[in-house]
């Protein structure tokens, strides 16, 4: 018997024929109408948070290199680029902007390293600095972001274009809940958490902004698998199912707690008595 409803993870027949690429590519055919018309997010399953629904602005930068980066931080902005992958080796249509640091500094504070890596932006191209004139806006999913080892200030953010339609390979982070009633936890067993985030393929219409990870059934030696997430029908795992995400592990009984189950025994068994 499974702990949590078993997601399905098998694609509509309407998906199944797009091609797949490597984890950083996405395929850029387009849905037919009646899937698009199906992928909406669905009761129960979580969803983006609209205070964060925010256009990141960015301008030109018509040159790359690190004399041209420093000099673009220095300048208060994070080096960037905005691509989408032809063939999942050689990234197409690819256009090099700089971001402000501030706004990138604060949506990654506020919705943490791995959501900002797995929601959606509008990102705004601008012809410079305070220009109205916008080159180009496109939805887009940030694919990586170097943080400086120190200051957790961003070095630099590369961003994956993501029109309707594009199947997109996403690490999407867990969050953890029942904790508080495993039975496992109550006895003092230890959680082991050994996945943070479960690469999915997903439509760009739907990537969730995470998964829940229900651990209130949860007993001590019992684990989640990848194939237990209960998640969108449209998703796809991109790992095996049995790819272990997390498992109660057990551990040595205390002295304190033997001592203890020697005291309650004879309790126990004047009960019985």
């Amino acid at each position: 018997m499974l702990l949590l409803r078993r997601a399905t993870t098998a694609l509509p027949k309407t998906l199944q024929n797009l091609r797949h690429f490597s984890p950083s590519a996405t395929s850029a055919l387009p849905l037919d109408h009646t899937l698009q018309t199906q992928l909406d997010y669905l009761p129960g399953f979580p969803q983006p948070d609209s205070k964060h629904a925010e256009t990141i602005l960015a301008v030109p930068r018509s040159d790359s290199g690190k004399n041209i980066s420093a000099k673009e931080r220095k300048a208060g902005r994070v080096p960037s680029i905005i691509f989408e992958q032809e063939d999942g080796q050689h990234g197409g249509n690819k256009r090099l902007v700089s971001v402000q640091t501030n706004q990138i500094r604060k949506l990654v504070t506020h919705l943490g390293y791995s959501f900002f890596l797995s929601r959606l932006f509008d990102v705004e191209v601008r012809a410079e600095i305070g220009s109205d004139e916008v080159v180009e806006k496109v939805r887009a999913l940030p694919r990586s972001i170097h943080l400086h080892s120190g200051t957790d200030a961003p070095l630099n953010v590369t961003f994956i274009r993501a029109p309707p339609g594009t199947l997109l390979k996403v690490d999407v982070p867990l969050v953890f809940i029942g904790d508080d009633v495993s039975p496992g936890l109550k006895k003092g067993a230890s959680l082991n958490t050994i996945k943070r985030t479960v690469k999915f393929l997903c439509p760009a219409e739907i990537i969730p902004p995470y998964i829940e990870v229900d651990l209130s059934l949860l007993d001590v030696g019992q684990k989640l698998v990848a194939g237990d997430l209960k998640v969108h029908p449209a998703l796809k795992l991109v790992r095996p199912k049995d790819e272990p995400i997390v498992k109660i592990a057990g551990g040595r009984v205390s002295d304190q707690q033997k001592d203890q189950a020697k005291k309650d025994q004879p309790k126990k068994d004047q009960a019985k008595k």
